[in-house]
C-alpha cells in the first residue's frame, strides 16, 4: 500500500514506514537514544530527500520519546532536575543550528556534513561504548561505571572542582550543573542535524557523569521529547522539511514499539543495554561509511536500493 509525501513529492510503502517507526519506537525505549541517528539514514536510502529526513524525524523522536519517558517516568528512572538542566542547554543551540540547516543546504554542502558528522560521531562513541561494555561483561571494570557504586562513593560525581555544584537526587549524584548544560547544549546541535543526539546523551551520562544507566535511559527520553517537539516545530515554520503524513505514520508506529522497548529496557542489565547500543551505533557508521568510499550507484546497489 503506497501513500504519498506531499513535502517530500514522492510515494512511499506505507508497512514499510511503520516498521520504521515500531522499530525506532522500540530502540528508543529500550536504550534511551532518540533513533533519529538510525531513522535519518533510512529514510535518505528510500529515496527522501536528507533536508526532509533531516526535519521529519524530530516530530518522530518527539512521539517516541514521549511513550518511552512516560514508561520510564512511572519506573522511577528519571531525574528531573537533571533533565531540566539539560533541556536549558540544548534549547540554547538548538534555535541556531536550525538556522545554520537552512545555510548548508542552499550552499549544497548538507548531505556531505551531515553523512561526514555521521561516521565521526557514532564512530567515535560507538567503539567507546562497545570497549567498555565488552570489559563490563567479562567482568573487568569496576562497578562505578555502570552506576553500582558503593554508598559512600555514589554521590560524588565528576569534576568536583567546578562551580555550582548540586546534588541530583534520582541520579544520586552531586555534580556541577554546568556539566548536563553543556552536554545539552551538544545534544541540541545533533537534534538539529536530524541525528537525536540520545546516542551521545546516555553513554555521556554513564561514563562522563556515572549516572546509573536506567536513570541515564529515562533522563535522555525526557530530553529528547523536549528538544525534539522545540526542532520539528522550527524544522516546519522556517525550513518548511517536516513532511506530516511522514511523521504521523512514523508516530504511529513508534508508539506501539516505545511501550515493548520500555518494559523490555528494565529486564535487561545495564551492561547488555550498552553493548546492544555500541554494536547499533557501529552498524550505523560503518553503513555511512561505505557511503562516503564508493560511489552513489555503488552504495544503492550494495544496500539493495534501485538507481
Amino acid at each position: 500500500m503506497e501513500i504519498f509525501l506531499p513535502i517530500a513529492h514522492m510515494d512511499v510503502n506505507l508497512l514499510l514506514i511503520l516498521m520504521f517507526g515500531v522499530s525506532i519506537g522500540f530502540l528508543s525505549a529500550l536504550t534511551g537514544v532518540g533513533g533519529g541517528f538510525l531513522l535519518t539514514p533510512l529514510l535518505m536510502i528510500i529515496g527522501v530527500p536528507p533536508l526532509v529526513a533531516v526535519g521529519t524525524t524530530p516530530a518522530l523522536i518527539t512521539g517516541s520519546a514521549a511513550a518511552g519517558s512516560y514508561s520510564h517516568y512511572r519506573l522511577g528512572n528519571m531525574d528531573l532536575r537533571f533533565g531540566l538542566a539539560l533541556l536549558v542547554g540544548s534549547w540554547s543551540t538548538a534555535i541556531g543550528a536550525i538556522y545554520a540547516t537552512r545555510f548548508l543546504e542552499q550552499s549544497g554542502h548538507f548531505d556531505t556534513i551531515v553523512v561526514f558528522t555521521y561516521v565521526t560521531i557514532l564512530g567515535t562513541v560507538g567503539t567507546a561504548t562497545f570497549v567498555e561494555s565488552m570489559r563490563s561483561v567479562f567482568g573487568r571494570t569496576v562497578a562505578a561505571t555502570a552506576g553500582g557504586t558503593s554508598a559512600a562513593a555514589s554521590a560524588e560525581g565528576p569534576f568536583g572542582w567546578l562551580p555550582g555544584q548540586m546534588h541530583f537526587k534520582v541520579a544520586d549524584r552531586r555534580m556541577s550543573v554546568l556539566l548536563p548544560l553543556l552536554l545539552g547544549a551538544f545534544i541540541g546541535i545533533l537534534n538539529a542535524l536530524g541525528m537525536g543526539g540520545g546516542f551521545v546523551a546516555v553513554p555521556a551520562m554513564i561514563y562522563l557523569l556515572r549516572i546509573p544507566t536506567k536513570v541515564a535511559i529515562g533522563t535522555s527520553l525526557l530530553l529528547m521529547l523536549a528538544t525534539s517537539m522545540v526542532v520539528s516545530t522550527m524544522q516546519a515554520g522556517i525550513n518548511h522539511s517536516m513532511d506530516p503524513v511522514l511523521a504521523l505514520t512514523l508516530i504511529v508506529g513508534s508508539a506501539l514499539g516505545a511501550q515493548w522497548g520500555a518494559r523490555m529496557s528494565s529486564r535487561l542489565p545495564g551492561e547488555k543495554l550498552r553493548l546492544l547500543l555500541a554494536l547499533i551505533l557501529l552498524a550505523v557508521a560503518i553503513k555511512f561509511l561505505f557511503g562516503l568510499l564508493m560511489t552513489p550507484q555503488e552504495f544503492y546497489r550494495l544496500v539493495g536500493v534501485g538507481v
